[in-house]
């Protein structure tokens, strides 16, 4: 199966400073965070890191199912590289 995101909910890691979503592989939940850098350096806060996700949602999608190819893991953590 290939790794979906039927679930359009995110959310703030204020003490990560990222952003946490969840991808689906079949019936097992993949955890997912995008770093500051991977979302172009938002301004601090729930509202601007957000935003900055869901501007680049289908971009940070697709580094998300680029990395998980690689490997499987308990969570992952893209970074500005990863979304290039």
């Amino acid at each position: 199966m290939a790794l979906e995101f039927p679930n359009q909910s995110r959310s703030y890691d204020n003490k990560g400073k990222r952003v946490r979503f969840t991808g689906y592989d079949g019936m097992f939940e993949v955890m997912f965070f995008a770093r500051a850098d991977a979302l172009s350096n938002p301004a601090d806060g729930e509202e601007p890191y957000l935003a900055a996700f869901d501007a680049a949602r289908e971009t940070i999608y697709d580094a998300a199912r680029r990395i998980y190819l690689k490997g499987r893991k308990a969570v992952y953590v893209l970074t500005a590289s990863d979304v290039t």
